[in-house]
């Protein structure tokens, strides 16, 4: 069996997507990248070769995500795409006729806007927390319950109180306002479902054509609160695809599908070995132009295997084996 790997590394998670020569899903990974994007990915890599079908062949590696580089040197990628491309690719995978892709995750969240298949427009928060899914954790921890139970509860309430929701600290104060009031727990985490879309349409969908089909992906799509604050918000319905929280890492499998296909070539795939290589990770600034670029390095028993994050590709071409 031929099977294609796509890796999703972000901040707060890490997701795997291994899909067949069919483009079905065959195996796949949900876990927390806590701050070490290396350690995340050798470790998933090492459970996903426990969900391996027997006989199965890793035939092609793509990745994607804040940490796309890092882990596309690690695993030997055959791609690397940004978040926008493969979140579209995915949601025209799972509903062809999507015009508008949500997406909303732990530290980031995005807008893109599809038209006849084509991606035409995009918008992404990667500063403010207030449009993200940290915004609620943060609340539900200052209300001493689990995420997990949020968007159950909030569904229960009967009259939603409107929380400020522009800034994590003004919404916490506020929260904190409207329980000294004596407002029910379930219309504050209601409110605070409100406040998130709000704040979402108000700043990364401001000014975009949001057209139905809505897709709405990511991990905070387990939120049903969140949910149907959005499908309140624009007024249509809201499609939340099977595996909504793996979406990227779907559309990274997707695409190396097609580009291995396409070129009939041969993967770069490290193997499953690399899940015990030692590396190290280090910055430096580039001085070479007034661009001062921060350039992130990899290295291996001592030796540069990649280097990258320069707005032109100089330390790309210094030597390291990039990607």
């Amino acid at each position: 069996m031929e099977v294609y790997l796509g890796v999703d590394v972000g901040s707060v998670s890490t997701k795997f997507a291994l899909l067949n020569q069919n483009n079905e899903l065959v195996a796949n990974l949900y876990l927390l990248t806590e701050g070490k994007p290396i350690e995340s990915v050798q470790c998933g890599l090492k459970e996903i070769q426990q969900q391996l079908p027997e006989g199965a062949r890793i035939c092609g590696v793509g990745t994607t995500g804040s940490a796309r580089y890092l882990a596309g040197v690690i695993l030997g990628a055959d791609l690397v795409k940004n978040e926008i491309t493969t979140h579209a690719v995915a949601a025209q995978f799972c509903i062809p006729e999507v015009q508008t892709v949500v997406e909303i995750g732990g530290q980031d969240s995005k807008i893109i806007i599809i038209r006849d298949g084509v991606v035409t427009d995009f918008g992404m928060n990667t500063i403010c927390a207030a449009g993200t899914g940290s915004f609620l954790d943060h609340q539900a921890l200052r209300l001493n319950m689990s995420i997990s139970d949020f968007g159950e509860r909030a569904l229960q309430s009967k009259n939603p109180v409107r929380i400020a929701g522009r800034c994590t600290v003004f919404a916490e104060s506020d929260m904190i306002h409207k329980q000294q009031m004596g407002h029910r727990t379930e219309d504050i985490l209601y409110g605070l479902c409100q406040a998130l879309v709000r704040n979402y349409l108000n700043n990364v969908a401001l000014g975009k054509d949001i057209q139905p089909p809505v897709v709405f992906q990511g991990g905070v799509a387990f939120n049903k609160g969140i949910v149907k604050a959005l499908q309140e918000g624009l007024d249509t319905e809201i499609t939340v695809p099977p595996h909504h929280e793996i979406m990227g890492a779907i559309g990274a499998a997707l695409l190396v599908h097609e580009e291995i296909v396409s070129n009939r070539s041969e993967s770069k795939f490290q193997g499953f070995s690399v899940s015990d290589t030692q590396y190290h990770t280090s910055t430096f600034e580039c001085r070479s132009c007034p661009n001062l670029c921060e350039i992130a390095r990899l290295s291996m028993d001592g030796r540069v295997v990649a280097q990258w994050g320069g707005r032109c590709d100089l330390w790309e071409r210094s030597g390291a084996a990039g990607v």
